[in-house]
């Protein structure tokens, strides 16, 4: 956090005690009573601090160091690093107390400590204070004295009516008196860049945006990142569940933030921003199959690096699930072309309407490559497979959202429920709203879940948006049954309540009151209960490990064929930014390999 970010870091002297009568004590002979909130020594409480080191950085005497503690327990959202006070620079300003995120940090109205060893005035404070001692709080941070702005700048959305007959945009995105507001929020601890799977440069970012230098900004975010526009919309955001300020406030809005650089930049100049004009040229081939976040991140850095890359994707164009899986309320398939340009402008060939195994087998990539990389996704639904699922009526959420983002008409019927708890169902059930909401005039979506709400795998924001879009919730529910009727027809979906989602080694093994039922009416169901993926094209012709369901890769995302790697969601995931961060390791991996 640098010191000129705000003026409360540089705070004016008071004058109105300097010609006020001194009160004298003759210590230790006589004594007088410690006020409540005298400014003594230290304490800090280990466990509620994180390590973020925003007491450091406020100090203009340089009297706290961190340091690295053995015997401290981290996890995610702190560091191992706790503050020493060196009371022969400190002058008990109360700077530290009144910034620190967490709270963790006071003084108490002892003052007393005498000692011959000048080096015991450098203390690590933890409950007790330098003299080891118990002793009454004295001055903490209150309302008068807080330096940090705990409440988030609200970004401006369209409301429910205006937003619900329609698959346009619903945030708008922050103007620039927004932005670098929210910008001058963060401290920047860089403890957020521990949570986000490609390690971005988060505060250096957010530094450009409060600068008003967006160049520095976009330079900062493609060092990790080649979809920007994307993330800046759909990224789970985990950096921001971790954010220091979200301890005592909100959190910093990281991925608006984000958002807001690279809306304004013009694309056109990205070229000479990025410095991606001269690219030294490798006589190597690199073939990636599929044009989702690890194929598209992978290309967009192995060419950097000089390779020849081409892209072979079976649809029409480029994105993979992000095309054919995100509505557009969410992701505009504008800004996900911004991102794509940009990508293709580096030189990076695309082969458009070729299925790997089918229109060319892997065998020719093979032989026609250096390298290759699979990222195919996942991209085939499950089915719950209760009775009634056979039904004409009973759709799989990715094959229904695939034919909307196309633009094809899906069949469509009045009552419609939605078996699942995850972001995919939160998009089919908000989709169909609103196709419901264009073709009769209302919204009839239930969607039910295994998991209670407070557990349910979609962010809460979505499912706060689906709510005031209409979309109704009966989550805790297991699926049992889809009824048909004599005439073939859908009537309604049997459930019955769902006693535990996970056994006592957090396995997924559900369990059920079957003599708590419950039925819902409904004339169409749509299953939204995971995703899979069809890796035939590898194993068809050849020997390959995996994890589970999954290729199994080293770090550097190579598979057990050294020439083959292979990232995204059928290594890890589903989670854009992941699969971004695979896509990166693995462009890494193979230039160590080829070279």
């Amino acid at each position: 956090m640098s010191k000129d970010k705000k003026s409360i870091f540089s705070p004016a002297v008071s004058f109105k005690n300097l010609f006020k009568k001194p009160e004298t004590v003759k210590y230790p002979e006589e004594t007088k009573d410690t006020a409540k909130r005298y400014r003594g020594f230290h304490i800090n409480d280990l466990d509620k601090c994180i390590g973020c080191g925003t007491c450091s950085e406020i100090c203009d005497n340089n009297a706290i160091d961190m340091v690295q503690l053995n015997n401290v327990k981290t996890e995610l959202g702190q560091t191992d690093e706790r503050p020493k006070i060196d009371y022969g620079r400190c002058c008990w300003c109360g700077l530290c107390v009144d910034v620190c995120t967490t709270g963790s940090l006071e003084f108490t109205q002892d003052y007393t400590y005498i000692n011959k060893d000048a080096d015991t005035f450098s203390y690590i404070p933890d409950n007790k204070n330098i003299n080891k001692v118990e002793f009454e709080v004295g001055y903490k941070r209150d309302e008068h004295s807080e330096l940090l702005d705990l409440k988030r700048i609200e970004i401006d959305e369209l409301a429910p009516k205006e937003r619900i007959d329609s698959f346009v945009e619903i945030v708008k995105g922050f103007s620039k008196e927004q932005a670098e507001k929210e910008a001058s929020r963060c401290v920047e601890c860089d403890i957020c860049t521990e949570a986000c799977p490609a390690s971005m440069n988060i505060p250096e970012y957010i530094r450009g945006i409060f600068d008003n230098d967006l160049e520095e900004s976009l330079q900062q975010i493609y060092e990790d990142n080649p979809l920007p526009e994307v993330c800046g919309r759909i990224c789970t955001h985990k950096c921001e569940t971790i954010c220091s300020i979200g301890h005592r406030g909100e959190a910093v809005s990281i991925r608006w933030l984000k958002r807001y650089a690279v809306d304004n930049v013009d694309s056109a100049e990205y070229e000479k921003i990025l410095g991606t004009k001269k690219i030294e040229q490798i006589d190597k081939k690199v073939g990636i199959i599929g044009s989702g976040p690890a194929g598209l991140s992978a290309a967009h850095y192995l060419k950097l690096m000089g390779y020849q890359v081409t892209i072979y994707e079976s649809e029409s164009k480029a994105g993979g699930m992000m095309r054919y899986g995100i509505p557009e309320y969410r992701l505009p398939y504008d800004k996900l072309d911004k991102d794509i340009d940009y990508i293709k402008d580096l030189g990076v060939e695309f082969v458009f309407d070729t299925r790997v195994g089918e229109d060319i087998s892997l065998e020719e990539l093979k032989e026609s490559h250096d390298a290759l990389f699979a990222a195919t996704g996942l991209h085939n639904g499950r089915s719950t497979r209760i009775p009634g699922t056979e039904n004409n009526n009973v759709y799989q959420a990715i094959y229904l959202l695939k034919k909307i983002t196309r633009g094809e008409k899906i069949p469509l019927t009045e009552n419609v429920v939605v078996i699942g708890g995850g972001n995919v169902a939160m998009d089919i059930a908000r989709s169909v709203a609103r196709l419901q909401k264009q073709e009769y005039g209302e919204v009839n979506v239930l969607v039910t879940s295994l998991e209670t709400e407070d557990i349910m795998p979609a962010d809460q924001e979505e499912i706060e948006e689906a709510r005031e879009e209409g979309v109704e919730f009966e989550p805790g529910r297991g699926p049992k049954e889809i009824v048909v009727d004599e005439d073939g027809r859908i009537s309604q979906l049997c459930t019955n309540c769902c006693v535990s989602v996970f056994d006592e080694e957090k396995n997924f093994n559900p369990t059920f009151d079957n003599e708590d039922i419950k039925n819902y009416e409904c004339d169409m169901v749509i299953e939204a209960i995971g995703q899979g993926g069809d890796n035939s094209y590898i194993n068809d012709h050849y020997d390959i490990e995996y994890e589970g369901p999954r290729i199994k890769v080293n770090e550097k995302q190579q598979t057990s064929l050294p020439w083959l790697f292979a990232g995204g969601d059928i290594v890890q995931g589903p989670d854009v930014i992941t699969g971004i961060k695979t896509g990166h390791d693995a462009a890494i991996g193979i230039d160590e390999y080829l070279r």
